[in-house]
């Protein structure tokens, strides 16, 4: 039988500011409390003193955790609920570090834009940041609020403005869980266009609804429908596919080898969200057997763990893989 080790986790938050302390305590110690149901510890703190008495892996996390909150309150006059469950993610995911000082803390790989800074949340988040940043091709599977499309978005806006690239190129397949497009008005263009309202809002977020417009005005950023790459070679350009599960085998392949000199792609789906037709194979499925054995490919594969979204998010896709489990 595994005996659990406790033990007690002394930290001091430095430098000691009554209103960082108060804004990481949260309105009536809620923050901390928090963090305590999570890691299943308990808390003891005298302003910049805190004590951690917990399962030894427990305490080591939140004591992490409590360190990584505290940092926040440097740059920030509060700790959003959003913020604090992600802290709390961020921390339960990763291997237990021998931490009591803020200073010790190593900031998660983080990508600058203009209007803020986008930080990876665990784990396979630094790795397919990491990826992008080493490979011209890359895949992101998993389901979804995982950030893939967010952090694609995010490493597209970091190539342009450093000139790595020369525009950016949203793309995605339009079937989207039953609708035609058929019933859609407009060309195609403008009716791929509400598809990729995921891609718009993480550009918006990180240069401005005013500055995006502009970028569109100059066709520096591209929506390009699937059906119209055809013939099209795509030159120092940062390209996005969303939903790629929605793709057929050879519009996968026609996607792909449009790439040009310079180019980067980032390729992203979930295989357990699949539109087409049952008759007709994913894409996506297909080029990932297909290129398993060809190197400097780029394959990130998330779970449920990685789930950035409300809490409850996860559990819903833990529930769904169960009972998908049951029935097979």
């Amino acid at each position: 039988m595994h005996e659990v080790q406790n033990s007690l986790k002394n930290i001091l938050l430095e430098p000691a500011d009554a209103k960082r302390l108060a804004i990481f305590a949260g309105e009536l110690n809620g923050n901390i409390k928090l963090i305590e149901k999570s890691f299943q510890v308990k808390i003891f703190h005298n302003g910049n003193k805190l004590n951690i008495k917990g399962d030894n892996e427990n305490a080591q996390r939140a004591s992490c955790a409590l360190l990584d909150l505290y940092k926040q309150t440097q740059e920030n006059n509060e700790i959003s609920n959003e913020s604090i469950h992600l802290c709390i993610q961020e921390h339960m995911n990763q291997p237990p570090k021998k931490t009591t000082k803020l200073k010790e803390v190593k900031s998660s790989y983080q990508i600058h834009t203009p209007k803020k800074v986008i930080t990876a949340r665990g784990l396979n988040q630094e790795k397919y940041l990491k990826n992008i940043e080493s490979n011209e091709l890359n895949f992101g599977i998993g389901p979804a609020g995982t950030g893939k499309t967010y952090l694609a978005v995010a490493a597209g806006v970091h190539a342009l403005l450093n000139d790595k690239v020369q525009k950016i190129i949203l793309i995605r397949p339009a079937v989207e869980a039953g609708e035609k497009l058929g019933f859609l008005p407009g060309d195609l263009a403008q009716k791929v266009d509400p598809y990729l309202k995921p891609l718009y809002d993480a550009l918006y977020e990180m240069l401005g609804s005013e500055r995006v417009q502009k970028l569109i005005e100059k066709e520096i950023i591209e929506v390009a429908p699937l059906a119209y790459l055809r013939g099209r070679t795509l030159n120092n350009a940062f390209i996005i596919m969303d939903e790629s599960q929605n793709t057929t085998i050879d519009q996968m392949k026609m996607f792909l080898t449009r790439m040009g000199y310079g180019s980067y792609a980032v390729v992203n789906g979930d295989l357990t969200q699949i539109d087409l037709p049952r008759n007709i194979p994913s894409g996506l499925s297909n080029v990932l057997e297909v290129l398993a054995e060809t190197p400097n490919i780029g394959v990130i594969r998330f779970g449920s763990i990685d789930v950035v979204r409300h809490p409850l998010v996860r559990k819903i896709i833990d529930a769904y893989e169960a009972f998908k489990g049951r029935n097979n």
